[in-house]
């Protein structure tokens, strides 16, 4: 099965991405790394009022901790790339939102109103990746009970800013392509391997 890339984002969303879902979506991208920096080793800061108390060392930057979030951020991709199903819808109505948020947000900052961005897409999941991606959506069903409640905050986040970011042209969409791109051909590897016993 060969795999098509998008001609444009209409095959795989009704809904697109304005300039103001966009900021919301780099906000939120934006916020999470500096919180996840600061939290894990942003500059030591110096002792309290002239007592010359030695400043304590900077932690280390453990990457494990943005896992929850970037992990979101690639299941929000693979959201979009699956338009005619209910992880497509979803991701509707995470850009549907993200829409408003940003509108309001901007509307109120700025006195202006977000405008439709150009439209780019991933390749769509084909009947490889959608084994895949079923798989992986029905374990995390499963599962929900016994991920801790702020690892799914930071799965849901991640989620819904890539579904903000992900169907843009430029950069967001190249790595948008390349997550399905992998997905797809990722799972017609393990296909093959359990049906032929070796991988092709």
């Amino acid at each position: 099965m060969s795999l098509v890339m998008a001609a444009g984002v209409d095959q795989f969303t009704a809904i697109g991405v304005t300039t103001a879902g966009f900021a919301l979506g780099l906000a939120l991208l934006g916020a999470e790394h500096w919180r996840w920096y600061r939290g894990s080793g942003g500059a030591a800061t110096a002792g309290g009022k002239g007592k010359g108390a030695p400043a304590p060392a900077a932690k280390s930057l453990d990457p494990k901790a943005m896992i929850p979030f970037w992990f979101g951020l690639t299941c929000g991709i693979l959201m979009v790339a699956c338009p005619a199903g209910l992880l497509g819808t979803v991701s509707q109505v995470f850009r549907w939102a993200g829409n408003g948020i940003g509108g309001l947000a901007m509307d109120w900052l700025t006195g202006q109103t977000g405008a439709a961005l150009a439209k780019g897409g991933a390749p769509q999941v084909d009947g490889f990746g959608a084994v895949l991606v079923t798989a992986l959506f029905i374990s995390l069903f499963l599962l929900r009970k016994v991920i801790p409640k702020g690892t799914r905050g930071k799965w849901w986040k991640g989620a819904f800013t890539s579904s903000l970011l992900c169907i843009t042209t430029g950069t967001a969409a190249w790595i948008a392509g390349a997550v399905v791109d992998g997905t797809n051909g990722l799972a017609r590897m393990i296909l093959d391997a359990a049906a032929n016993g070796s991988f092709v």
